[in-house]
């Protein structure tokens, strides 16, 4: 990994483990698990989870465990299962087992029966919702099921039955025995098993009752013998039930720790809202650049460099907070600029003839590919007598603080000469379309022989050897800061940001981009960090994403505003 770990102070997760390893606890045994439900793809705040999760067990020795928790049938996809671990193998992790809870579903009914059996769990036959209203308030008791103090002959033989696949959906549930007045909601008889008559990827038609989450979660890191189970602050609250659970089936004693999970500005870290923008077609699928997800990101041109510093950056806290997406930007920025080999092109062409320049001559300049890397070496950049230059690099009536191209203006062209405006030509409708120029074949290289200076260096492209391309410019997927601020009664979609995607046409690039190809990053230079689109992009139709700007526009325009 990029970053060294050892060299950072410790949180507080790796001082519990740490602490734990020199105390001979478990046998100084270090195991850890990431344990996603395949109902989606990874986000960058999974991310977070699997760096600490793995990070942790290669630092101490131990081991990680990837432990898919597909309890839920309806919403589980072999293609989550499979995008999952590609997912983890790309940032750079390998776990050591591989598991699904449904691996332990035999056991895991096993000991809901010998719950049973010590009167610590019974068959409810309510519906959901008036367990739910049962269940009281804070400050309020919850209300003792009528079926609690059924038999534990009856209670065996109904859960045989709901197995048996003898009742309907929602006709019977399995609920834990344990106190309705406890000031703790999660402990008033939470549920352990649902009746769900649907086909299961792994499993499909044995079963038809599933467990809860908190039932599966404790004990299957038990079978596994996980010495950390490391979950996000929500579930600070169900250790109480997970640690009950252990105690009173007298397994091994698995201990849960919760950190802060990710919260990044300006996106979205929920999978039903995520989902959301898929099924209305409001985003090219998961893996569109504007999604957090780690395929979005990926097609964007982020590197699993890049995000793995960004989690070592961020750290790990007990505290929830908002992380700035600037940091995120920031560590790609960090990893590409060493990376990155630098390349010219033209996103908003304006055309320019270079009069006293040969017709029909072609000079081979020589272009740095990576100031930052002096063994990545130079290449070959063809210069003829008309190029493309951006839009924006030229003004008829300059500011006074614009330093690049305006009438009767001298700027420095990148690698090659200096280049004079002697006429600029419009159309019929008033439109700059072309600019006259003149050069001086004295300042080949960018410097002039008698000293004189020019304050602008502008990119270009030969215009006879250009690439055409279709360049995207993506920006943040919302507008406002925190998902967390959009009222109740609104729908959150409506702070979409409209200027997330930019699509430009009828891009000149320079030759050699012909061959780029996706996840080899390229900085075209001035403009920003950019990768070959690895959906849409065809050797006849180029189509490259930017990855991230140069510096953080975003922060100036909000400024501005």
């Amino acid at each position: 990994m990029a970053t060294d770990e050892t060299s950072k102070p410790r949180d507080f997760i790796r001082e519990i483990v740490a602490n734990d390893v020199a105390a001979g606890t478990n046998d100084g045994r270090v195991q850890t698990r990431f344990p996603p439900e395949p109902n989606g793809y990874l986000h960058i705040g999974h991310a977070k989870s699997i760096c600490l999760n793995f990070g942790i067990a290669r630092e101490f020795g131990g081991r990680c465990n990837l432990r898919f928790d597909d309890t839920n049938p309806t919403k589980e996809d072999v293609e989550y299962v499979e995008s999952i671990q590609e997912d983890i193998r790309w940032l750079g992790f390998e776990w050591d087992e591989l598991h699904f809870a449904s691996d332990y579903f035999e056991q895991l009914y096993d000991w809901a029966c010998e719950l049973i059996r010590k009167g610590l769990a019974y068959v409810d036959s309510q519906s959901l919702e008036e367990i739910r209203a049962q269940r009281g308030t804070a400050i309020e008791p919850g209300t003792e099921s009528p079926f609690r103090d059924r038999s534990v002959e009856e209670n065996l033989d109904l859960f045989a039955k709901m197995r048996a696949g003898e009742f309907e959906d929602g006709s019977h549930v399995l609920r834990a025995k344990i106190d309705m007045a406890s000031p703790h909601l999660i402990m008033r008889d939470p549920l352990l098993y649902r009746i769900r008559h649907a086909h299961h990827h792994r499993t499909g038609d044995t079963w038809c009752i599933y467990p809860m989450y908190d039932y599966a979660h404790g004990q299957s890191d038990s079978i596994e013998q996980i010495t950390h189970s490391l979950c996000s602050l929500e579930f600070e609250t169900h250790r109480r039930l997970y640690d009950w659970f252990i105690e009173k089936l007298g397994i091994f004693p698995s201990k849960q720790y919760e950190f802060a999970r990710l919260s990044l500005t300006y996106t979205i870290m929920s999978k039903r809202k995520l989902l959301e923008l898929v099924q209305e077609g409001l985003v090219d699928g998961w893996d569109d650049p504007r999604m957090p997800t780690l395929r979005g990101l990926r097609r964007r041109g982020y590197t699993p460099e890049a995000i793995r510093n960004f989690c070592s950056e961020i750290g790990v806290t007990k505290y929830p907070g908002m992380t700035h997406m600037v940091v995120l930007e920031n560590a790609l920025r960090n990893d590409l600029n060493k990376r990155a080999e630098r390349r010219m092109a033209v996103l908003r062409p304006l055309k320019v003839v270079i009069t006293n320049y040969p017709e029909g001559q072609v000079e081979e300049l020589d272009a740095v590919n990576n100031p930052e890397d002096e063994s990545a070496g130079t290449r070959k950049v063809p210069f003829s007598r008309e190029l493309y230059i951006e839009q924006d690099d030229f003004m008829e009536d300059p500011p006074k603080k614009f330093f690049r191209l305006g009438p009767g203006r001298e700027v420095r062209l990148r690698w090659a000469y200096f280049l004079k405006c002697e006429e600029v030509v419009k159309d019929e409708a008033g439109n700059i379309v072309e600019l006259r120029c003149t050069y001086d074949p004295e300042t080949k290289g960018g410097n002039a022989p008698d000293g004189r200076k020019v304050k602008g260096t502008i990119h270009w492209v030969s215009a006879a050897h250009a690439v055409e391309a279709e360049v995207r410019l993506y920006d943040h997927l919302l507008k406002i800061e925190d998902a967390g601020d959009v009222p109740e009664d609104e729908d959150w979609k409506n702070y979409l940001n409209e200027n997330s995607l930019e699509v430009l046409t009828g891009c000149r690039l320079e030759p050699s981009l012909a061959e780029a190809r996706p996840g080899e990053p390229v900085q075209f230079e001035r403009l920003g960090y950019f990768t070959v689109d690895s959906k849409h992009s065809r050797p006849e139709k180029l189509v490259f994403n930017r990855s991230v700007t140069l510096r953080d526009t975003w922060a100036k325009v909000k400024k501005k505003g």
